[in-house]
């Protein structure tokens, strides 16, 4: 695991999108894990931003997202495939036949889990996942005692997620009480992981998520043994680790990502 520490959020979700964005320059056909939540807000725009302005081109591109709620239909606008159509899906080349969300309306949603580990086999397994971290320590809707041999299931949601989701729903009492998630295990065997965390509410559990032991009560533990993970965190979410100065040399020493760090391109406000 690498932990990258960048001053403000801005700093972060910017190396996270040229991140991704190298990843597709390199490998047109990439697989792309993604994720969704206010966090990803950001790196969604500066993305869009990327294919506007600089062409960056998500054509061949094809994605998975990691969960979706149950009993949503796509068109519901807390769906997370409603938010992928809006925040990304509509603002670039991706075809739309390429994106993939689990179908949490699906008439047996066991099969429907195992339909999409058969998708995300079929298409070569997943080259780059980005990942957001849950203030119960969840990747995904992995909640905590979730197994780190988890695959692809119908979970239910935490007090804790439930909580910092609802605001999301004019209607609270809508809110789903269950999602289909990626498993613990789908999400390890993705050839890199990227997190990204931003702000104080994510300070603690960013801390133990890196630095405790590894545990289910905290998922996103599990990727302290991914052979390719980094982490983006903002000044604010990284506040609580101890290593602080140690990953801030490791990263200011790495030749790798001094092209990351030169200064970007002016881009013009999205005006649409």
């Amino acid at each position: 695991m690498q932990v990258i520490i960048r001053p403000n959020a801005k700093a972060a979700v910017e190396l996270v999108a040229q991140v991704i964005a190298a990843a597709l320059r390199d490998h047109p056909r990439l697989v792309l894990g993604l994720a969704t939540g206010a966090t990803m807000e950001a790196v969604y725009a500066r993305l869009s931003a990327l294919h506007r302005k600089e062409g960056l081109d998500f054509s061949a591109c094809h994605t998975f997202n990691l969960d979706e709620y149950v009993g949503l239909p796509a068109e519901h606008p807390n769906s997370y495939r409603h938010y992928m159509n809006r925040h990304l899906f509509s603002r670039v080349n991706l075809d739309l036949r390429n994106t993939h969300l689990p179908d949490g309306t699906a008439a047996d949603l066991a099969a429907e889990c195992q339909k999409y580990e058969a998708l995300i086999g079929q298409a070569g397994g997943i080259d780059l996942q980005l990942l957001g971290i849950g203030r119960s320590g969840h990747i995904g809707f992995n909640e905590p005692l979730s197994a780190i041999n988890s695959r692809t299931r119908v979970v239910w949601l935490a007090s804790a997620t439930l909580a910092q989701n609802v605001r999301h729903f004019k209607n609270p009492t809508q809110m789903p009480r269950q999602a289909i998630t990626m498993g613990v295990a789908t999400i390890m065997e993705c050839r890199r992981c990227l997190l990204l965390a931003t702000g104080p509410d994510k300070a603690e559990v960013l801390a133990r998520a890196i630095e405790g032991p590894l545990a289910a009560m905290v998922p996103a533990s599990a990727l302290q043994i991914h052979s390719d993970c980094i982490v983006v965190a903002d000044a604010s979410a990284a506040s609580r680790l101890q290593g602080k100065q140690d990953y801030e040399r490791a990263f200011q020493n790495d030749p790798k990502w001094q092209r990351f760090l030169q200064p970007a391109p002016a881009i013009a406000a999205d005006k649409r």
